[in-house]
């Protein structure tokens, strides 16, 4: 159960002071009855809830995908750094006040998910799902056969971690290789320091992939959308 006035101001139609003439004027019904003191609770899930004779779509969630940019971090709020919720429309904010599904480094671009939703964020970080992440990168250094099987049978990082094997793809094996690698874990910058481990030094980091969502191609650096239905049961099916 909710406050009227508050689901109202979390749909977007304004902060709770200013719904409060749409009741004064009688614009607001419940199942088919006006509505006139903005304090009563309903249950939106339930109730059918209209103003001015438009049905309110209720909705508690949001579920959010991102190409983000370099230079700001995955975090809710810092004093220092831009955040990825900066990015965000200011309604969005505070309306669902979402959060940075993981993280990505500062450096880092690409896929990210934010949402309100713990138990959607749960599902995609519990190690026991083993989602798997897909990143495209620039390496300094030659990247070749050994590096992939090294990857197959996991690497040794610098605190002594040794990792789950992980899917190493050449894409250009030079003095400046690229690859894609498939992990489905995230240690504390990981893929540099599996690299680092094979004395590579990682110089450009992208990811792609989240489980079986695929970046929208069409989102640019910093751009947003918020996910389809079918995109959703892409990562944690129906629920």
């Amino acid at each position: 159960m909710i406050r009227i006035d508050k689901l109202l101001a979390n749909m977007g139609y304004g902060s709770r002071k200013e719904v409060k003439p749409l009741f004064k004027k009688g614009k607001v019904f419940v199942n088919d009855q006006i509505v006139k003191d903005p304090s009563i609770k309903v249950d939106p899930e339930k109730e059918k809830v209209q103003v001015d004779g438009q049905e309110v779509e209720y909705k508690p969630y949001i579920y959010v995908m991102m190409n983000k940019p370099k230079g700001v971090i995955c975090a809710t709020h810092d004093k220092l750094h831009r955040t990825v919720i900066d990015l965000l429309d200011e309604d969005l904010q505070s309306i669902y006040a979402p959060f940075p599904v993981g993280r990505l480094d500062k450096d880092t671009e690409g896929l990210l998910l934010l949402t309100n939703d713990g138990d959607f964020s749960h599902a995609l970080m519990s190690p026991r799902k083993h989602v798997t992440k897909q990143y495209w990168a620039k390496i300094r250094g030659r990247v070749n056969e050994e590096d992939q099987k090294a990857f197959r049978e996991g690497v040794k990082l610098d605190d002594g971690y040794m990792t789950k094997p992980g899917e190493l793809v050449i894409v250009d094996s030079n003095e400046t290789s690229e690859i894609l690698l498939t992990i489905s874990e995230g240690k504390f910058h990981q893929v540099k320091r599996m690299f680092l481990a094979r004395d590579k030094e990682v110089t450009e980091l992208k990811r792609l992939k989240v489980g079986a969502l695929e970046l929208d191609s069409n989102l640019k650096l910093g751009d947003y959308r918020e996910l389809t239905e079918q995109e959703k049961q892409l990562l944690v099916g129906k629920r």
